[in-house]
């Protein structure tokens, strides 16, 4: 098995070369055929309604595909949520562990890169400070790699 590059704040973001590289540029050039189509023909004849339908397909083909992915990505941010939660509620102080449902979604999802010893440090001061997912993460020291997100 490969070794895996230990992730930072530059090299985090994960490209999934089925989806990025693949599904979205062939999903964009259908569209733009399928636009093509019906602008060159028009809306005469029985080609028009074909090439009406074709386009419609793709739209609808588009729309399929980025929902099933954001559907994926809804589900593992809720059980990013809940492991994260657990992982406060096991690394935090009494004081912090009832603050710690203050925290927002992004806050919560960008802590999970945070080690286990910087992570009650960086609660209290996402907490007092109402740091964004952007400012958590350039405040982390020891990244907490996630290869899992899709």
């Amino acid at each position: 098995m490969a070794e895996k590059k230990p992730q930072n704040l530059q090299n985090y973001v994960k490209i999934d070369p089925a989806f990025h590289r693949f599904l979205v540029p062939g999903a964009l050039l259908l569209l733009a055929g399928a636009i093509y189509k019906v602008t060159q023909i028009g809306f005469k004849g029985t080609n028009a309604v074909w090439s009406g339908e074709i386009l419609l397909g793709v739209i609808w083909a588009i729309v399929a595909v980025f929902k099933i992915r954001l559907y994926a990505l809804k589900v593992q941010d809720r059980l990013i949520r809940l492991e994260e939660r657990l992982r406060l509620e096991r690394l935090l102080s009494d004081p912090w562990k009832s603050r710690m449902w203050d925290l927002t979604e992004p806050q919560l999802i960008a802590l999970r890169f945070a080690s286990d010893a910087e992570l009650p440090a960086l609660v209290e001061k996402t907490l007092s400070s109402s740091l964004d997912p952007k400012a958590i993460k350039q405040a982390i020291q020891v990244w907490r790699p996630d290869y899992f997100r899709v």
